[in-house]
């Protein structure tokens, strides 16, 4: 049978993060940033989808084992991300702005290596219930 399929992992870690650009001014940050700008940092429960899309083996019947999937985003993403604060405790972010587009690339980034090249990879990443982000994009 040759039928692409997709699969989900879903996962959470809580991180603290400032958006600020070291090049602008306190004012141009806080314009640009708001609250997110706050200099004492601000935390969010990220929610954290990785899907997955090829085809499913003919012996095993996964695309992907899940439960592999899920130590690879413990020992890539949770252990490095879960209860840090990001600009300060990664070194991922020492001088990336922490924004959740830059989260998912560098996400993404960090579990493509362990994924079949023949599988596609997608990182779906909620910062709050209502605002989200993808990458790579469709």
């Amino acid at each position: 049978m040759e039928n692409k399929i997709a699969v989900y992992r879903r996962e959470q870690f809580n991180a603290a993060h400032r958006l600020n650009n070291p090049e602008w001014s306190e004012e141009e940050n806080q314009r640009i940033f708001g609250k997110c700008n706050n200099p004492n940092y601000h935390g969010h429960n990220y929610i954290l989808e990785l899907k997955v899309v090829g085809f499913p083996d003919a012996k095993t019947g996964y695309v992907v084992d899940m439960k592999i999937l899920s130590d690879i985003i413990h020992k890539e993403v949770i252990k490095k991300f879960d209860h840090r604060n990001l600009n300060l405790d990664t070194e991922e972010f020492k001088t990336l702005n922490p924004t959740a587009e830059n989260i998912a690339i560098v996400i993404w980034n960090l579990i493509r290596p362990h994924i079949s090249s023949d599988l596609d990879l997608y990182v779906r990443l909620y910062e709050t219930e209502r605002n989200f982000v993808e990458y790579p994009t469709v």
